[in-house]
Formats: C-alpha cells, structure tokens, sequence
C-alpha cells in the first residue's frame, strides 16, 4: 500500500458542476488526494447530484449561502477546514481551490514532497498603508461587488481615502492587539496539516480574531494571511500560491481573474506554475479539455512503485 500522506484539496464551487468533474478527476488521480467540496448554499440542490462520487469526495452537509466580500467566504472556507479535521484522517497538506481552477502543471504531489514545510501564499504587508478594508465597519450594503461606476462604489473609494488621511466614519471598534501586523493577498493557499491544525486551534481560543473580520471588506483576502503571518510559522511562508491567474484592466473588470482561453495555454505553460484559475467551459472549453487530458497531480511512477 502505498503510505505516503494523501493531501486534502478543500473546494469552494458554485457552477459547473461537469466543469468541476474535471477538476476533481485531476486531484484524485493514482488516489493521492482527498477531496472536500463546499457547495454554495443557494447552488446547492442543483449540483449536488451532477458532481462525480468516490470514496475519497466528501460533499459537506452544513453550508453557507456565500457572497462577495463577506465573512461568509471565511465561514466556507472554516467549515472545510474542520471537516478535514473532523476526519481523523492525516494529510501532508490542506490546499484551498475553487471550482474554477485546474491542474496545469503535473508532478504537483511531487513538488509538495520536496516542500514539507512549506506555506505557499500570496501577500504582501499593508500595516503601513492604507487598512481600511478592515478597520473600517462596512455595512452590508456596501460589501456587494459592483463592477461598474455605481455610487456605492464609488462611496467605498471615499470612505477609503477619508481613513487613509485619519478620518473614520464607520471604525471597527472590534479588539485588535497592537503588535499584529496586516497582511493581505489573493485568499488561495496550500498549508501544511499542522499549520490547519494551528488555525483551528488559535480560532477556538481567540474568538476576538473572527469577530474583528466580521464586518470588514472583503475579509477572505486577509483572514488567513494576517493569521498565519503573525504566528510562528511566519518564516515558513512562500510568497507564491501556485497560481496563474491573469487580470483584468478596465474599470468593470480591475482586480477580477479573467476567464482564461486557448490563447492563453503558452503563457500559462511558461508561467511554470502548477495552478491557473479562472476557467469558464461557457467562454472556451477546449482550453479545459486541453489541460484535463494532459495534467494529473502526480506522474512520478517510480515513487509510486516503490511506495506500493
């Protein structure tokens, strides 16, 4: 039997649930991997049914109806994290991904021996700039996704520009100690066993760390990263989340990942990385047949041989 640790992929999906297929059939190949599947509560009952079943597929019971920009984002993502837990299963590492994601480069099981240790994740330290996206108290109406020049919008960008000079209309008055530094990036990330054991660990015994993010904008690109880069594991952190992802320009679309294409398979494949993200079978699903057809999580048979 081959006893190297499986990995524990945790899925956030919403569409696509063939599309999705895909994926997992790229995650579960040579029966590497686990795989946890958050299904967006609102999305649910029309693709529980459709995605594939395996005994190593674990579609979670308890959802939550996600929205962009808010802690419900947090709270799918802690709820995957505690089924990996609650599993009882040992996993060399928990890697966060969406349904929109594919593999894009193989050996990627391989590269995770290589790395034991490691964090991977995007980020970079905004404790002296501008913090508002989370010492401000957003309302609710103000954490949906514009992509347009819609008031609200543009009421965000004031408010942002009125906290970078020192004045706050709505403060997070939530407890934030002093030493901590914030981190912010793109929410994906792949983190050894021990350090999802460590989340859990420091969320249960700090509940103040949970409720400051409750109100913040969008918290899901700063809850992990300002944890896990104020703890001890901090120098074990890789600036990189493995990811290609290319970005949109224009106002409607700045700061989104842009639905990837044929076009784009050269720059993928020299981007060297092992992950691209976001693939859309409505806007090109041939370049999601080129990659499923090409990329598995691991191709090292030697290793499995000798581990069997």
């Amino acid at each position: 039997m081959n006893m190297t640790p499986r990995t524990a992929f945790i899925l956030q999906v919403h569409k696509n649930p063939q599309q999705v297929n895909k994926f997992i059939q790229q995650l579960t190949d040579k029966e590497q991997a686990d795989v946890y599947i958050h299904i967006d509560k609102k999305r649910y009952e029309g693709m529980n049914n459709q995605l594939v079943k395996g005994s190593n597929i674990y579609i979670l019971e308890n959802r939550v109806n996600c929205e962009w920009g808010d802690i419900s984002q947090i709270d799918a993502t802690l709820l995957l994290l505690k089924e990996v837990l609650a599993s009882g299963n040992e996993y060399d590492f928990v890697c966060l991904r969406s349904g929109q994601d594919l593999l894009v480069k193989n050996g990627f099981k391989d590269f995770l021996r290589a790395n034991r240790n490691s964090i991977f994740l995007d980020y970079r330290d905004i404790s002296q700039g501008n913090t508002g996206l989370m010492n401000i108290r957003w309302p609710k109406i103000m954490r949906k996704r514009y992509t347009n020049s819609h008031p609200l919008r543009m009421i965000r960008r004031i408010l942002l520009s009125l906290y970078g000079k020192g004045i706050s209309l709505f403060p997070n008055k939530n407890y934030w100690p002093r030493e901590y530094s914030f981190y912010k990036g793109s929410q994906w990330f792949t983190i050894p066993f021990d350090v999802a054991k460590y989340i859990n660990q420091f969320l249960e015994g700090n509940p103040w760390y949970y409720s400051f993010f409750t109100n913040s904008l969008v918290p899901d690109e700063s809850f992990f990263h300002t944890l896990i880069l104020n703890s001890k594991y901090k120098s074990n952190v890789v600036n990189n989340h493995l990811f290609f992802i290319k970005w949109g320009e224009t106002l409607s679309e700045r700061n989104s990942p842009q639905d990837l294409i044929s076009e784009d398979i050269a720059r993928i494949e020299k981007s060297d990385q092992f992950f691209a993200r976001k693939f859309e079978e409505n806007t090109d699903e041939a370049i999601i047949h080129y990659f499923h057809q090409r990329v598995t999580l691991s191709k090292d048979i030697n290793y499995l041989k000798r581990g069997s």
